[in-house]
């Protein structure tokens, strides 16, 4: 049993003085009286291998009393007699209380996507997190991922393909191996347990969106001038179609992009599902919607505004909504007219990669992708202005926001 040397009244009448002092308590206690006024208590040790002296601070006083820093001593002499380490045992006992609650999977996937918010959009973020919220989370959120192993994460998917949602499995399982890729990176595991889990399922077939082909134009453009849609809405249509983009990205354009000097649409990258900024050739067609639709939401942030909160955008779901009460339900869809532009384009044999740069469509190479902005902007402009005038001819007459002719 130590031989105990200090007493409360010791403890208590200890003052600082001009260097940092240590009162001895017996076999590795020890109590230091820092300059500044702290008190703190100290186990001092040889480590049972190295024999190297360790300090391992135990905590200040009063808040560690005197009789707990001297059970926390004798538990650490107990470690340091069975050849443990009493500061690595404790550090490897914080770890797992950490990985119990911290290093859960819904946690781990938090923070990745906080790192993501420079590299993909806002709604993909919101996207990510939703499906696994879904079809994750509810079984598997609080496991640690350290603890996560693909039986149990298979067992949770095939739940998921036995509804027949395939698509939904193999993004479910690219984005958890994201998350346990992020978790090697970080040190909170060694290994990704998860790598290879997509070939326990069916591989989905591959559906293309519908779209309309380019025949169907003058069909789509008469239902749409004879629809009755809110005007908002009705710009927005035309705004999508002429401008080739994402119906996020067309639903959510504001006015700060608009460079009216240049005629240029520059959509942060922010906003870009491949996380590149975008800049897009306006024609005629498409500042005659933004003249348009001024009066309107001019003074407002966002060019297409909600009827709910006009200080927010439409929602990206606002033309499919349109298209189906068109009639357009199983035809098209909003992302659908990308792919009308992208076949119409192809057939009049523009160049391949001018039509892919102004879908936005990039390659891995970073350099050439940069280059091929800046080379193509006036090709663009030419066949942007090429398609806003195929629209207006497709019109044959119908009424649009954007008709410019006489």
């Amino acid at each position: 049993m130590a031989k105990y040397k200090l007493t409360d009244k010791a403890l208590k009448s200890a003052k600082p003085n001009d260097k940092d002092y240590v009162l001895t308590d017996g076999e590795g206690l020890q109590f230091r009286v820092r300059t500044n006024g702290s008190l703190q208590w100290n186990f001092n040790y040889r480590h049972p291998f190295t024999k190297k002296r360790i300090n391992m601070g135990l905590g200040t006083y009063p808040t560690i009393s005197l009789k707990a820093a001297r059970e926390m001593a004798d538990e650490a002499r107990t470690l340091v007699a069975k050849r443990i380490d009493p500061k690595e045992h404790r550090e490897e006992h914080r770890r797992m209380v950490l990985e119990q609650t911290e290093h859960t999977l819904e946690k781990v996937t938090d923070n990745w996507l906080a790192t993501q918010q420079s590299t993909i959009t806002a709604d993909h973020i919101k996207d990510i997190r939703r499906s696994l919220e879904l079809h994750i989370f509810d079984d598997l959120g609080d496991v640690p991922v350290t603890k996560l192993k693909a039986p149990t994460v298979i067992t949770t998917l095939k739940r998921v393909e036995q509804q027949g949602k395939l698509e939904t499995v193999k993004r479910l399982c690219q984005r958890i191996n994201k998350v346990m890729t992020y978790a090697v990176n970080c040190g909170l595991v060694e290994t990704n347990n998860l790598a290879g889990i997509n070939a326990a399922f069916i591989s989905p077939t591959k559906e293309n969106l519908p779209a309309l082909a380019p025949t169907e134009l003058p069909e789509l453009l008469k239902t749409a001038s004879n629809a009755n849609m809110h005007k908002v809405t009705r710009a927005l249509f035309e705004w999508q179609l002429h401008t080739m983009t994402r119906p996020a990205e067309a639903a959510e354009a504001s006015w700060a992009e608009i460079d009216f000097e240049k005629q240029l649409w520059i959509i942060p990258k922010e906003r870009m599902k491949n996380g590149k900024e975008h800049i897009i050739p306006l024609t005629e067609h498409a500042l005659a919607i933004l003249e348009a639709i001024k009066p309107i939401s001019g003074h407002r942030p966002f060019i297409f505004p909600s009827d709910r909160d006009p200080k927010k955008p439409r929602n990206s779901q606002t033309i499919n909504a349109a298209l189906k009460r068109m009639g357009f339900k199983g035809r098209t869809v909003g992302h659908g007219l990308r792919s009308l532009a992208s076949t119409t384009l192809n057939e009049e044999e523009f160049d391949s990669d001018i039509i892919e740069a102004a879908l936005s469509h990039t390659g891995k190479d970073e350099v050439r992708n940069a280059y091929n902005r800046a080379k193509y902007l006036k090709r663009r402009r030419k066949m942007m202005n090429w398609w806003s005038k195929h629209i207006e001819k497709a019109a044959s007459g119908y009424m649009l926001i954007s008709k410019i002719s006489n």
